[in-house]
This record gives C-alpha cells, sequence and structure tokens, in this order.
C-alpha cells in the first residue's frame, strides 16, 4: 500500500508486514526446477513444527514450517487440488522477490508423519527472475499462475543497483529497516505455465502499478489493484486481460482484493477512513453494497474467505496505545449473506504468537491454515525471517465457537472488540 502503518511498516500489496530487513534473492539459477543445491543456505532437511500456545491450541494443530532454504518467503496461496502451493521468496544475492511453486504433502502435518516435512519437491521458480514480483495466484483449474512483476523495467539495472547499495549501507551501518513496498510503475500482470516453461502471457499495459490480483472462483475474470487514475483502487477485468472496469473511486488505498466461494462478493483492506490505519471492507461483486467489517484504533488487512464455512480470517493488530508494540495475529469471524445487509460475529483469535502472523488462507477443503511468519528458528522467534507455515484447524471445535457467537452489523474494533 505505501502507506506507513507500524511506526514506519508500510502495509502494501498481499505483502504487507513480512518483515523488516533486506530480502535478498539469488537469481542467476537458470529457470526451472530449483533444488537445494542451488539455493545459497539451502537444505534438503524437513522443516520443523512449532509448539503452540495454550490459546493457539483451542483451534489449531502444531504448526508445521512449509518453505525453508531461502532468507524470507510469505504470502502463500494453495492450487486447487491442494498439491502445491505457489508464494514468493527471496534467495541471497538479489533485492526482490521472485514467485515460486513446490510441492505440498498435506499428510505430512499429521502428528504420525510430521518428522517427514511438508514438501514433496523443491520449489520451482516461476518468475523471470529479475525485477519486483508479488501476489502470484493458481488459476482454477491449477495450470496457470497469475502473478505481478516489473521485470520490464526501463532502468531495471539502476532499480536493482539502488536497491543493492542501500542494502549494502544498512549492513555496514547495522540498521534494520521496517519493512516497505513500493508502488512500483512498471509492475503488470502476468500469467504463466505452472510447469515453469517460460513463457509468459501479458495481461495488463497501464502506466503505473498494476497487481494484487486473483482470479474468480470459475476463471472468467481478475480482481487487481492499480493506481492508473492516481490512487489505488480495486478493477476487475477478463481473464485474457480485455474488459477492464473499476470497482469504486473511493480516496486513499483499496487493495488485497478477493472473490467470495460463490463469486458474488468481494473482500479487501481500506484506509479511506484513516490514513495507515487499514480496515476490512467487503462489497458486491459488482461493487455495490460497500460495508465497512472493521474500525477503530487498529491495523486489519489481508482477509480471506474460508472456502467452505460462512467464514473471514484477517490479519490485526490493537494500535490504540501508542507505548505498546503492536503484535499481529489471525482472527476470524463468522458472517452471513443471506438478508438484504451483510452482518457478522466479533472475531475469535487464533494466533497470540510473539512473532507477527499474518497473511492467512485456507487450503480448498478449509481443513488447513497456512500463514506466513517469523516463528521457529528461521524467524528467530520474533520476526527475524519470515517463512510459511501450516497447521490442521479443529472445524469442529471452531464452528461451535464461531456459532455461538451473536451477528451484528456494528464494525469490529468500534467498540471494544479485539482486533
Amino acid at each position: 500500500m505505501g502507506r506507513d502503518s507500524h511506526g514506519g511498516i508500510r502495509t502494501a500489496c498481499r505483502t504487507a508486514i513480512l518483515v523488516a530487513a533486506a530480502w535478498p534473492i539469488d537469481c542467476g539459477t537458470d529457470r526451472g526446477s530449483l533444488r537445494a543445491a542451488d539455493i545459497p543456505g539451502a537444505s534438503a532437511a524437513s522443516p520443523a513444527a512449532e509448539t503452540l500456545s495454550p490459546a493457539e491450541a483451542r483451534f489449531l494443530a502444531p504448526p508445521m514450517q512449509v518453505t525453508a532454504g531461502m532468507p524470507k518467503a510469505g504470502e502463500g496461496y494453495f492450487r486447487p487440488d491442494a498439491r502445491q502451493i505457489c508464494f514468493q521468496a527471496v534467495p541471497s544475492g538479489y533485492p526482490f522477490y521472485q514467485i515460486f511453486v513446490q510441492g505440498f504433502d498435506p499428510s505430512a502435518l499429521d502428528a504420525n508423519v510430521s518428522a517427514a516435512g511438508t514438501r514433496s519437491a523443491e520449489p520451482l521458480r516461476i518468475s523471470p527472475g529479475r525485477g519486483r514480483t508479488t501476489c502470484a495466484w493458481f488459476s482454477p483449474d491449477g495450470g496457470r499462475l497469475l502473478f505481478a512483476s516489473s521485470h520490464l523495467d526501463p532502468d531495471l539495472a539502476g532499480t536493482e543497483e539502488a536497491a543493492r547499495r542501500q542494502a549494502e549501507e544498512d549492513a555496514r551501518s547495522g540498521r534494520r529497516r521496517r519493512y516497505q513496498w513500493d508502488f512500483d510503475p512498471h509492475m503488470e500482470l502476468f500469467a504463466a505455465d505452472v510447469g515453469g516453461d517460460g513463457m509468459l502471457t501479458r495481461l495488463t499495459d497501464s502506466p503505473g502499478y498494476d497487481a494484487e490480483c486473483s482470479y474468480a472462483p470459475d476463471g472468467t475474470t481478475i480482481l487487481f489493484v492499480s493506481d492508473r487514475d492516481g490512487d489505488p483502487d480495486i478493477y476487475v477485468m477478463n481473464a485474457d486481460g480485455s474488459g477492464v472496469r473499476q470497482l469504486g473511486n473511493q480516496p486513499g488505498y483499496d487493495g488485497g482484493p478477493f472473490f467470495s466461494p460463490d463469486g458474488g462478493w468481494i473482500a479487501y483492506r481500506t484506509d479511506r477512513v484513516e490514513k495507515d490505519l487499514l480496515q476490512i471492507h467487503v462489497m458486491r461483486a459488482d461493487g455495490s453494497g460497500d460495508t465497512a467489517v472493521t474500525a477503530g484504533a487498529g491495523v486489519r488487512w489481508a482477509p480471506y474467505w474460508h472456502p467452505t464455512r460462512p467464514w473471514l480470517i484477517w490479519t490485526g493488530a490493537d494500535h490504540s496505545d501508542p507505548a505498546k508494540r503492536p503484535n499481529y495475529d489471525l482472527w476470524i469471524i463468522r458472517y452471513d449473506t443471506s438478508g438484504e445487509q451483510l452482518r457478522w460475529s466479533k472475531p475469535l483469535r487464533l494466533t497470540d504468537h510473539a512473532s507477527a502472523d499474518v497473511l492467512p488462507v485456507f487450503s480448498p477443503d478449509g481443513r488447513i491454515l497456512m500463514w506466513t511468519s517469523g516463528r521457529g528458528a528461521d524467524g528467530g522467534g520474533r520476526g527475524g525471517a519470515s517463512q510459511l507455515w501450516a497447521s490442521r484447524v479443529d472445524i469442529d471445535r471452531l464452528a461451535a465457537a464461531l456459532d455461538a457467537l451473536p451477528l451484528g452489523t456494528r464494525p469490529v474494533g468500534e467498540t471494544t472488540d479485539a482486533p
């Protein structure tokens, strides 16, 4: 989003608040399957399991680390068959994220095979290997990958060099920068074959930032964010890039949109009420019926629909006390769309780790939760190096807890509700 929401942290794209330091990548590897030996610092060892606090253990099984071997990784999404994930990661030696796909073995989350790790194959780079890349998303048939990339930047070498110089200066001074996302004006949308054949289909060609993209459930349209009209707003277009239409034109940032499983609604984040304080909104697929689900002195972002239940999950932190460090955790509500007006419950908290837990997503069957976190050995327990984590959800227990909460229309956070 390019706007400071946590003492300098900028929450932009769906990658917001992944971490606060420079993230180098090695893009010297040839396109194709990326083996552990190809990634500086990578290891073929299985990712580790994590012990949960009592609060987290209420609804989650002990999570497994899904990504490993690259300094930072995050913002992962499941392929429709749940046998593969896409994500962005930063191997050493290059300043910008690249997009990868990786096999995923759900059985590894079960206690009797937890030592096996979740990876059924090493990561495969899909993005070109240069430029800023972000916001990957599988097509509904699982064969194509949508993402945003700035690799066509006419001064890409200069952009890379400036980022390297900044990283070197920070290393010399010992400065650890809070995470910052740039609205790169050369960011465009592309689609690629999941097999990594190197062929890209360009979907947008407009001055300014185009990113934060996802397919509709039926694959016919794509949601994305663009600042082509002066500030970031939500747009929809046909899957081939034609028929671009703007959905709303409010001041400030609107971004991170996702269609609901039935395609009838869109959840997104916005700071239109107060700069930098992101809140969750929903609207109908045609842009009508915009409704604030959250409000108040907090930052709530990265909303994601549960695929089989009327639940909406997000990342949230309380910013009401400037003397306290906000900690980002995962929160979930139950909602109802059967009436003329959307209604929702108070939120339940799913995580309370000292490290930030952000960017939650569910597996296609809704039984696995995956998110980005600095927990574990790679992260040093408090955001040192973000990676993807996954856990089985106790669906029945969570459903019972959410069903017990009454529904209303007052935005979460407008009263004393938690984030």
